[in-house]
């Protein structure tokens, strides 16, 4: 069985999935795939990911786009260690805090968002950095108080063990400290991205340890 994963350094969605497949130890080729570049828009890309996204992942030819779908695929064939609750509640509350980062943050400062900004309306790089700081701080006072609410220990966003909701956090906090976010009002998601940041499956994840790091 061969995995190769899509990827750009850079990438915060592609960043998710290195950090799962670090967590459960899944054997897998990495393939830069340059953001900056447009290797995204190339056609033997587009034949693999209709979307022109990274990540996506290919296991023998079973393609599959989208970070969460991948993540919860790769939970699903390599259960262990679970990216999920047992209970439905629980796992509901983790796709929530998850999805508020993957849906609600992330795609209003992808890439091809803030291309759009300088753009279509003229915006300088200050405007597109107020912009990218603006919706991280929109969604991480919501999701403070879950993390509150919900981390059992202080080391992740919910009880005691590594989630989808910590795999998404951690790229998300990368992004916000890149775009020089004041994350003074965040000490709960601040204390949980430092804990998971201390574990070598986290850490082999980051952007600067990619193959593809400029």
């Amino acid at each position: 069985m061969t995995m190769r994963l899509y990827s750009f350094w850079r990438s915060s969605a592609a960043y998710r999935v290195r950090i799962a497949l670090a967590v459960k130890g899944v054997p897998h080729e990495q393939v830069a795939t340059h953001l900056g570049k447009g290797a995204q828009r190339d056609p033997a890309f587009v034949a693999c990911n209709p979307q022109g996204f990274v990540p996506a992942l290919d296991e023998d030819g079973f393609v599959l786009g989208q970070s969460l779908a991948i993540i919860e695929y790769l939970d699903e064939t390599h259960p262990h260690p679970p990216l999920l609750p047992t209970a439905a509640r629980d796992r509901a509350i983790v796709r929530w805090m998850a999805q508020a980062i993957a849906c609600d943050i992330h795609p209003l400062n992808n890439l091809r968002v803030l291309n759009y900004l300088k753009g279509a309306f003229g915006q300088d790089q200050d405007g597109v950095n107020r912009w990218y700081r603006h919706w991280i701080t929109e969604g991480f006072t919501g999701l403070e108080v879950l993390a509150r609410r919900h981390s059992g220990d202080g080391a992740h966003l919910f009880g005691s063990s590594v989630s989808i909701a910590d795999v998404c956090l951690v790229p998300q906090l990368y992004n916000a400290r890149r775009f020089d976010t004041d994350l003074g009002p965040f000490p709960t998601l601040v204390a949980i991205g430092a804990a998971l940041a201390t574990r070598a499956d986290f850490a082999s994840a980051v952007p600067e340890a990619q193959p593809d790091a400029e």
